[in-house]
């Protein structure tokens, strides 16, 4: 029991920071938010929302520069001042903007910010194991190595979040009549849009994955719904 002291503290350790986190998270956003009242983008957030047997969607706009969507843990979705500028600049259409509301309502129903918690908490204990194995042999390194480790197992558990929430707003978008084109479409634009922000990272380390994975990944998935229907 003693040997498993170090690692149960250390999950303790990783899931108190996060709720710290979420915590300060949610007072900037509430803080520095409102909810969009844009009456073009409410249409189509209505046929999204009558796709879900909602009654409405409800996004807010975080009032800051960088172009990014948030899903934060307490489901709400949130889409950068940045992002909605480019929208009203004509940069990005109502339809672009859609998806990437629809990819945010995809990390809340899929439960991705409760994994990440978890994920969290594990990610800090493999680092400790890890660490105290690889000091052994390598005094000095052991930890460096064990962080890297774990940052490059972080970044591939975000990528596959990334794949997941993809997919979940393609379906959405179908079934809202929207399409995925504007999903795709706006993929093109966003290593432009961002200032190449990310560009020269290797693709194991993005948390993120590629534009082109992104697009091929929609593309697959349009092929298979598009398919012969075997009925049994």
């Amino acid at each position: 029991m003693l040997k498993l002291t170090p690692l149960l503290l250390m999950l303790l350790y990783g899931l108190v920071l996060y709720r710290f986190s979420v915590w300060k998270t949610a007072r900037e956003l509430d803080a520095h938010s409102s909810e969009l009242a844009d009456p073009r983008l409410r249409i189509l957030t209505d046929r999204m929302a009558e796709a879900l047997d909602l009654e409405r969607i409800r996004v807010f706009v975080y009032e800051i520069a960088p172009i990014n969507g948030l899903a934060a843990p307490d489901g709400r979705i949130f889409i950068t001042r940045g992002f909605y500028d480019r929208y009203l600049a004509g940069e990005v259409s109502g339809e672009e903007l859609a998806s990437v509301i629809a990819h945010e309502l995809g990390h809340v129903a899929l439960g991705h910010s409760r994994r990440r918690m978890i994920d969290f908490s594990g990610q800090n204990a493999i680092r400790l194991v890890l660490a105290s194995v690889l000091n052994r042999f390598l005094p000095g390194l052991g930890a460096w190595i064990a962080g890297l480790l774990a940052s490059l197992l972080a970044a591939r558990l975000s990528r596959q979040d990334e794949f997941e929430a993809d997919a979940y707003a393609s379906a959405l978008l179908t079934r809202a009549g929207i399409g995925t084109a504007p999903q795709k479409s706006l993929f093109g634009k966003l290593e432009h849009l961002t200032g190449g922000i990310g560009s020269g990272t290797p693709a194991w380390l993005m948390s993120h994955p590629g534009t082109e994975a992104r697009i091929a990944a929609i593309e697959a998935r349009e092929k298979r719904w598009s398919g012969p229907r075997i009925d049994g």
